[in-house]
């Protein structure tokens, strides 16, 4: 992959993670701390980089979309069970 998309994908990941840190700003609600941003970073910018990988090397449109549609979803899944523990796992938020 060329390092100007991983360079975008780096950008985005930062902005995407300035926020929930605006967020820590004006509400109490909001208390992320450096595990916390560490990651989702890192789970956003694995994100990226999936999708960049399967729209350059997957060629048939259907399994483009249902790779996408996988990874995606995986990725709501895994965010949501660390954040409030929707399976109950032991590393769970709640």
């Amino acid at each position: 992959m060329k390092a100007k998309k991983l360079l975008s994908i780096a950008v985005l990941t930062l902005l995407l993670l300035l926020v929930p840190l605006v967020a820590m700003q004006f509400s109490e609600q909001v208390n992320w701390g450096v595990a916390d941003f560490l990651i989702a970073g890192i789970m956003i910018f694995t994100l990226g980089v999936s999708i960049l990988y399967i729209k350059t090397k997957v060629i048939n449109t259907g399994q483009r979309v249902l790779l996408l549609l996988l990874v995606v979803v995986l990725f709501l899944l895994l965010w949501a069970e660390l954040a409030v523990g929707i399976f109950g796992s032991p590393f769970a938020g709640s």
